[in-house]
């Protein structure tokens, strides 16, 4: 378990921040972008949390989700090493990838098929998923030029994909299992 006595140490005061095998990196590094975008990801998460107390099931999802972005962020925070240890470095494994496979496939099961885009919104809960979807995106995006530079886990970029879907279809489902769901009409204002 993680102990923290201190939240401020100064050690970043001068644009620098420790990886978690303890190398300094800059703070606009790729890796620690990518690690940034995730925990802002979860912070959205939070924020739709506190819109889906009335569905223990949705929420008991997003809390696992939650937990499992700080492992995804422990993950990238932490260079992988030809000789680390995998009992000593917390990686996202294939097990939570399909977790929210399996999750997915339950909740898309009671939707009706999709006629058209959607556009964010519908309830809160789902304005906030659509919005995290939409940073998921943006920590793939970064996760994926990243690992074109260095070694990523390559379970943890496939979870960043599944859980993109993941937030979508369960958007959806909070939008009344999608009948309150507002749709795209192409060319509508024109």
């Amino acid at each position: 378990m993680v102990q923290l006595t201190r939240i401020y140490t100064r050690g970043g005061d001068k644009g620098k921040t420790s990886l978690g095998d303890g190398t300094r990196v800059n703070k606009g590094s790729l890796r620690v972008s990518s690690y940034g975008t995730v925990d802002e990801a979860n912070g959205v998460i939070g924020l739709a949390r506190v819109h889906t107390s009335g569905d223990a099931e949705a929420d008991a999802m997003l809390a696992r989700i939650q937990n499992d972005l700080f492992d995804l962020g422990a993950d990238l925070c932490t260079p992988i090493k030809e000789d680390e240890d995998p009992a000593m470095v917390l990686r996202v494994k294939p097990e939570q990838v399909k977790r929210l496979e399996k999750e997915i496939d339950a909740m898309n099961a009671e939707l009706q098929p999709l006629k058209s885009f959607i556009l964010p919104g519908g309830g809160a809960a789902a304005a906030y998923l659509h919005l995290a979807r939409s940073v998921v995106r943006r920590a793939e995006r970064e996760m994926s030029v990243l690992i074109e530079q260095e070694p990523v886990n390559p379970d943890a970029l496939k979870y960043a994909n599944r859980l993109s879907d993941h937030l979508f279809v369960m958007a959806r489902y909070l939008n009344d299992k999608g009948t309150a769901d507002v749709l795209w009409v192409p060319g509508a204002n024109r």
